[in-house]
């Protein structure tokens, strides 16, 4: 393994433990600041709104530079703007730091993976992405839970200000174990030419099925907390340790998803989507009972995250020679999924139908991406017998396999 991943897998890291910490520390912010909880909870919001548009405008304006010295000013955004956080006087500077830290996000993710992807032989590429991802599942198992312990005991700004010395090693690390051969070089075309991979029929199918199969999964998610302490009858100190079993799952599914993914892209996603769906169902129907509630949290985990190296491998593949703003846009996907699950989730309780409703709309929105899996997966398996690589002429690719040329470059 190129030890290059594991500064990238930090760095995720650092980003997962920015985004996911804060949830545990509304509280003492809301608190610190004399806001509201819900006041308080834009600081998430607004974080997610951020990663959408710096996965999408950032990557555009960096597309035309090497993609390791981009790496490298996104990681010294991101130390920057937790900084402001850990020093924030008020509010509102808080949520600057916020959103400063938020618009490396997706480039970072979007433009890390092509990096990854770049280390390594054409057959290992989901694995080095998901050994990037890993960094984020980590985030999850180990530094929430720890985080907010840290920011517990200690005060919320110690949390930040450890997630900024975080920030300076994977920086150090980007800078000297990260081969510049890894950057590869920019689209034929710069911004236009990454422009051209939105042309391609297939990019924006696998777009639309992170949107739906990641959205599914994080709508169940985001009002667990009552689902366990409400239906399933778990006292709210337990809650923070079956988060872990949550993390634990998230963990496997990423790795054993990424290696699945580098065997058969397609099929992956088609059967662990299928597989997620029914657990989701299984999950909402059996949520009074305490151990399937636990199996339930852990196949959550990792059925929901084993999508995410092969969503982020199919981009990536039918961007052909351009995939670094397509990948970065796929990220912002991943957020708009999370809002989308988040806010669906919210209606089904506003309308009173309890708090296993979230659940079972996350299996019906990530059983409508399992159908547009499905068409996208028979469009490319129809369009490869005919001799092209994506979903249409207007992608402008002449020849199958094209779509790894990039990928085998990077």
């Amino acid at each position: 393994m190129p030890i290059g991943l594991i500064a990238l897998a930090l760095g995720g890291f650092g980003i997962g433990l920015t985004e996911f910490v804060i949830m545990g520390l509304l509280p003492q912010v809301a608190a610190d600041f004399q806001v509201s909880e819900a006041t308080a909870g834009w600081l998430i919001s607004g974080y997610a709104l951020a990663v959408v548009v710096g996965a999408l405008v950032l990557t555009a304006a960096v597309t035309r530079f090497e993609r390791k010295p981009v790496l490298a000013v996104l990681m010294v955004l991101f130390i920057a703007g937790n900084l402001v956080s850990a020093l924030a006087p008020d509010y509102w500077t808080m949520m600057l730091g916020r959103i400063i830290a938020a618009l490396s996000h997706g480039a970072f993710f979007g433009i890390g993976a092509v990096v990854a992807a770049g280390m390594v032989a054409p057959n290992r590429k989901a694995g080095a992405i998901a050994i990037m991802f890993t960094g984020l599942t980590a985030a999850n198992v180990l530094g929430v839970p720890f985080g907010t312990m840290l920011g517990q005991a200690t005060g919320w700004r110690s949390t930040f200000w450890a997630i900024t010395v975080i920030g300076i090693i994977s920086l150090v690390g980007i800078l000297t174990l990260v081969p510049a051969t890894g950057s590869g070089d920019a689209a034929p075309g710069g911004l236009r030419g990454e422009l051209r991979a939105f042309r391609s029929g297939q990019v924006w199918l696998s777009i639309f099925v992170t949107i739906l199969g990641y959205g599914g999964m994080f709508g169940a998610f985001t009002y667990i907390a009552f689902t366990l302490t409400e239906v399933t009858g778990f006292s709210a100190t337990t809650v923070p340790w079956l988060l872990i079993l949550f993390g634990v799952g998230l963990f496997i599914g990423n790795t054993l998803g990424g290696k699945a993914a580098d065997k058969n892209v397609d099929r992956t996603l088609l059967v662990v989507l299928a597989v997620l769906v029914l657990v989701l169902v299984a999950f909402a129907l059996t949520s009074s009972n305490r151990p399937m509630t636990i199996v339930s949290m852990v196949l959550l985990g990792g059925f929901g995250f084993a999508t995410v190296p092969g969503l982020q491998m199919r981009v990536m593949k039918y961007a052909t020679t351009a995939p670094t703003l397509a990948s970065g846009a796929n990220i912002g996907a991943f957020n708009v999924g999370n809002a989308l699950g988040a806010w669906l989730g919210g209606v089904t309780i506003t309308a009173g139908l309890g708090y296993t409703s979230p659940i079972w709309a996350g299996a019906g929105i990530t059983l409508l991406g399992l159908g547009v899996m499905a068409c996208a997966a028979a469009g490319a398996k129809r369009n490869s017998r005919a001799g092209r690589s994506d979903g249409g002429p207007a992608a402008g690719v002449g020849r199958p396999g094209a779509a790894g040329v990039e990928l085998q470059r990077a």
